[in-house]
């Protein structure tokens, strides 16, 4: 993460959506997950792999209905570093909304 709190490896967009619906909720089941993003399992598997070594989501696992489900939380880490993230992006999207200095011809 830079200084500025943006954050590469939660800006890819499969990764921000992920990182939005768990800051919401208190965890979330993988599937769940999977349906909201409209993505394959592989997909979800992969950039939950990025977001886990990051630390910033954690999988816990266990059997229900004799099944076994997986629900993803996002760690403190996660939470603080999706949210400076955001952050980031709003005072990017409020500096773009200034009016340029100069008022030169572009």
């Amino acid at each position: 993460m830079s200084e500025d709190g943006f954050d590469l490896i939660i800006h890819a967009p499969n990764r921000l959506k992920i990182c939005a619906l768990l800051d919401s909720v208190e965890r979330a089941e993988f599937g769940v997950v999977q349906e909201r993003l409209d993505v394959s399992a592989s997909v979800l598997s992969k950039h939950v792999g990025v977001l886990m070594d990051a630390g910033y989501v954690k999988q816990d696992k266990a059997v229900r209905d004799t099944r076994q489900r997986v629900w993803l939380l996002l760690t403190r880490a996660g939470r603080e570093a999706y949210r400076g993230h955001v952050a980031a992006l709003h005072e990017i999207v409020a500096q773009a909304s200034e009016p340029a200095v100069g008022g030169g011809d572009a």
